[in-house]
């Protein structure tokens, strides 16, 4: 029989035996580090590898004959008969498509030698015994020399040792209920660094993935944080946040087997936790393993851009009991779950009862003292905490991960990081999203690569040179393929413009554009005067792409029918003649008019191929009344001209020749925020206006997009 070995993060995890329609295994027991009995393959041990690499082990040997007889002619793409598609990538590799947590197929002589599974911050690897080498272990060498046994194994690899679970005393006396793994055959009284982690899903859930860092000999505490599972007190996302997270480093210091050096990992809610922990200056915190982390309320959300975030609904009903309930997700009647008002019915009316939480976000209109709490990065305190932060273009957090870059772009070379992916909010999982190709190597096999160096060197002193590697890595669309820099945005971009003109036959010129497809020039000078109007109406608003119990919010649609829409306007660009490379952010600054007290804009930028498809980059959304702080909201006047400064999310695009790039402005995007009312009462509101809104554009009332790009576009 075939001997194949099943790693993740570098760690030989089982042994697998397969031939003769037969598959058996052998298991690592992690509290033992030694190896369990050799046995037929069955349904736990499918859980088991599942449960670290998110991929079902015994369905990629029920089509193994198959992957090699499909792919022996060396075809572009071949689909299997359960439908798996699969494209060619060089001479001797295919990827899995439109497949979230793809296996990717490595070739020798005809036979598949490696699978490779890449993750958020993980990567699993199934590979013939004695090819280990041909495959991304070999990098692991670089930071663990191989150790001397009849199996590939870099670094040695200690026994977990659960010491139970243990409840951490916050300052106001609530008890978080803390889970603590030991790396097992060490000196008596070994101190050892620790990796915290602090989740509201469930201190178990996962449990696994995180023996990597206790094998590596660091202990590991895992906690849930306030309200959640087995943790007293009351459940309001991101309140406590700082104090409790600094009370758990402090706790975990005390402890007799800790040598004082902390870091702490996840994504996400589990991303925000770590920088609101920081944000107190805590000297025991010495790393972070930022992945995908939620920001400000105002600026991610609950409420960015002061509007209410309906998006984030199947997660609020999914948190809405004392343990995660994932299927509250997954409903057919979104639509009119969304237009129940006043917003503090909705949860009794949907689920039955009410969620407290909702109903304090609701008491709470405007920025106060209260979401100036949860505020991590206003409220940073102390020094650089070094950081690596992970990130894609697609995440419905990617404002959280904006603020992070901002808020470290000022410290030393060396103490930040961050890798910049075609990705949504699940992170290094997706060739495809939504029906866009990313690009063949749009997924990375060495995050997990990353995340130990960073551990290894800031708590550990390892010399393995991760400090000195560029300060940010990412992925530029259109030209998919990685680059590097050493600031974020990248140095070497500059700033360009791009101003509102009216339509492309001139007939709208002085006047206002009521079909709203306009121009995007250069050229400030030479923008004819005139404003584009639209009349929304918060009964029928412009929708915003996603499939709500999926839960990603950020996807990159295709947004051509939409744009269709009479209330919305529409700006592009003539044709590029050369590459037009767009790397960060964008902000859109508007000259606007309304008939109504308020309305929200959003705006988003998209990229036009030569047939006229239209896929969504970035997007940015901003309450009117909101427009010179969310503190003191500012109702306008029907004769008024006010200015808007809106931020959009991040992105890395190449606009290629023949592409155009737009912007679209509307005041609607359901399935992301609840409507604007255009009343003073804004989202929760039974009575609806509808709002005649112009955009100005031409000298004196100048709107623009602005944004960093590798060079000056040239037009066709």
């Amino acid at each position: 029989m075939e001997q194949w070995n099943f790693y993740f993060a570098g760690i030989l995890y089982g042994k697998l035996y397969f031939g003769e329609n037969r598959l058996e295994v052998r298991c690592l027991d992690e509290a033992t580090a030694l190896w369990g009995t050799r046995h037929p393959y069955g349904e736990e041990d499918d859980r088991y590898f599942a449960e670290l690499c998110s991929r079902d082990i015994s369905g990629f040997f029920g089509n193994l004959r198959e992957y090699e007889t499909k792919a022996a002619r060396r075809p572009a793409d071949f689909m299997t008969e359960n439908g798996e598609e699969y494209t060619a990538r060089g001479e001797n590799e295919y990827f899995q498509r439109r497949k979230k947590f793809p296996r990717d197929l490595f070739f020798a002589d005809g036979k598949v030698y490696a699978v490779i599974m890449s993750g958020r911050d993980s990567c699993g690897v199934l590979v013939k015994r004695g090819m280990e080498n041909r495959t991304p272990l070999a990098s692991w060498e670089e930071i663990y020399p191989l150790r001397e046994t009849e199996e590939y194994e870099p670094g040695e690899v200690r026994p977990v040792k659960e010491m139970g679970t243990f409840f951490v005393v916050t300052r106001d006396g609530e008890k978080l209920a803390s889970d603590v793994y030991l790396p097992g055959g060490g000196p008596e009284g070994e101190r050892v660094p620790a990796v915290l982690v602090r989740t509201p899903y469930g201190r178990k859930k996962g449990v696994r993935s995180y023996f990597r860092y206790v094998q590596r000999g660091y202990g590991v505490v895992i906690q849930d944080t306030r309200g959640r599972e087995d943790s007293t007190g009351e459940w309001l996302p991101e309140y406590f946040e700082a104090e409790d997270g600094d009370d758990t480093l402090n706790w975990i210091a005390g402890q007799a087997w800790s040598d004082g050096s902390v870091a702490m990992t996840g994504g996400s809610y589990l991303g925000y936790v770590q920088w609101a922990a920081a944000s107190g200056g805590n000297p025991h915190l010495k790393a972070m393993l930022s992945g995908v982390c939620a920001g400000s309320a105002f600026g991610d959300f609950p409420r960015r851009g002061g509007c209410f975030n309906s998006g984030i609904m199947a997660w609020a009903f999914a948190m809405s009991e004392q343990r995660m309930r994932g299927d509250l997700m997954v409903r057919e009647d979104w639509d009119q779950v969304l237009d129940i008002r006043p917003l503090k019915e909705l949860p009794q009316k949907a689920l039955g009862h009410p969620v407290d939480f909702l109903s304090k976000w609701l008491d709470h209109e405007h920025m106060d003292d209260f979401w100036r709490k949860t505020d991590w990065k206003a409220n940073y305190k102390g020094g650089p905490v070094p950081a690596l932060i992970m990130s894609g273009w697609f995440d419905d957090n990617g404002m959280g991960t904006t603020e992070a870059l901002e808020l470290v772009k000022s410290w030393p070379k060396g103490t930040w990081k961050t890798v910049l992916g075609p990705w949504k909010h699940s992170g290094n999982a997706d060739y495809d999203i939504h029906g866009q190709f990313m690009g063949e190597d749009a997924l990375r096999y060495d995050m997990d690569l990353l995340c130990m160096k960073w551990l290894e060197h800031f708590l550990k002193g390892a010399e393995n040179g991760i400090e000195k590697t560029p300060a940010a890595e990412y992925y530029t669309l259109g030209e998919n393929r990685w680059k590097t820099a050493e600031a974020w945005p990248p140095e070497h971009c500059r700033t360009v413009r791009l101003f509102l003109d009216g339509e492309e036959n001139g007939a709208a010129a002085g006047k206002g554009n009521r079909c709203g497809r306009g121009l995007l020039v250069p050229e400030e000078q030479s923008c004819r005067e005139g404003a584009d109007g639209y009349v929304y109406d918060p009964e029928h608003p412009a929708v915003h792409l996603v499939d709500m119990s999926e839960n990603e919010l950020s996807v990159p649609e295709d947004y051509t029918e939409e744009e269709k829409r009479t209330d919305l306007l529409s700006y592009s660009t003539l044709p590029f003649k050369e590459p037009f490379v767009v790397t960060g952010d964008a902000e859109v600054r508007l000259f606007l008019s309304c008939d109504c007290p308020d309305t929200d804009v959003i705006v988003r930028i998209t990229d036009v191929d030569e047939n006229g498809r239209s896929v969504k980059l970035a997007d940015g959304v901003l309450g009117a009344k909101y427009r010179n702080g969310f503190d003191h909201p500012e109702y306008m006047e029907p004769d008024g001209v006010y200015e808007l400064s809106i931020l959009t999310t991040k992105f890395s695009n190449a606009f290629l020749p023949g592409h155009r790039l737009r912007l679209t402005v509307t005041s609607g995007a359901k399935n992301f925020i609840f409507p604007n009312s255009n009343t003073e009462q804004g989202f929760d509101s039974r009575t609806k206006r509808k709002a005649a809104v112009l955009v100005r554009r031409g000298m004196g009332h100048s709107s623009y997009v602005e944004f960093k790009a590798e060079s000056a576009p040239v037009f066709n």
